[in-house]
């Protein structure tokens, strides 16, 4: 199905990029496409203008800290962070975007386009949450900044509000991290996932089972399972799997990425 019309703008800044979101109730961000262009073609959402982001630099690169922490540009492809030298120091990173979808949609697709879009089958958003991510929000007030777990907020639904831009991921120092999932196909979406990191304790962030990342806790390994199942989680019921079969995915791929995340 062919685009309707809509109106589009190329900033040459972010503070421009800002003002016009932010005058523009029916605006919306275009980061990569992958997902924005589908869902106008289906009809499923109708901005009135597009704000292009690809332009600007400034939401783009790659940065390792002397402690460790690796910040993230929002506009930075999945291709670029699996090809970073700086991100190597979070291997866990460019490992899952080698798994999302195909060449094309590595090549455009960007990491704050997937965290912003948190399809509840997308693999960024639980990775984000398990590796203790900061969000970097810009707006008209200036910039705030949000754990991961207060990032997410509902289905297509972030702490990213109107006239405001995700511009920066800062992701801290760690190497004991670990992904499992279950896909439609090879380079389909999730059916459940899994993400994982280990610093003492265990901390996994699962996805598909809510409408936003599911944190949960255990001492080590082997009790994660048992900690998936306690934690009363209520999966949804689709055509690829029931709700108890996600369940039983939960606690079977949180185990799995403890155990790669420990092995490390």
């Amino acid at each position: 199905m062919l685009l309707r019309e809509v109106e589009y703008a190329k900033p040459g800044s972010v503070a421009q990029a800002l003002e016009l979101l932010a005058a523009n109730d029916g605006a919306r961000a275009l980061a990569g496409g992958q997902t924005l262009i589908n869902v106008m073609k289906a009809r499923a959402a109708s901005p009135d203008m597009l704000v292009d982001l690809n332009g600007l630099a400034e939401l783009r690169g790659i940065e390792l800290a002397a402690d460790g922490t690796l910040t993230i540009g929002a506009m930075t492809t999945y291709t670029e962070l699996m090809r970073s030298a700086e991100a190597k120091a979070r291997p866990i990173l460019g490992e899952v975007c080698a798994t999302i979808a195909d060449v094309q949609v590595r090549n455009r697709g960007t990491i704050g386009g997937n965290v912003c879009a948190n399809d509840p089958t997308n693999h960024l958003p639980p990775l984000m949450v398990a590796v203790g991510a900061r969000m970097t929000i810009a707006g008209a007030a200036g910039e705030r900044e949000v754990t991961a777990e207060e990032f997410f907020l509902g289905v297509y639904m972030t702490a990213v509000g109107q006239g405001e831009l995700l511009t920066k991921i800062a992701i801290p120092a760690g190497k004991k991290d670990g992904f499992a999932a279950v896909t439609l196909g090879t380079e389909g979406t999730c059916i459940c996932n899994a993400a994982a990191t280990v610093n003492g304790s265990v901390r996994v962030a699962l996805g598909c089972v809510d409408a936003v990342p599911v944190l949960v806790t255990a001492d080590s390994p082997d009790g994660i399972a048992e900690a998936v199942r306690a934690a009363g989680i209520e999966p949804p019921s689709d055509v690829h799997a029931s709700a108890e079969y996600r369940l039983h995915l939960a606690a079977v791929l949180a185990t799995r990425a403890a155990q790669e995340a420990a092995a490390r």
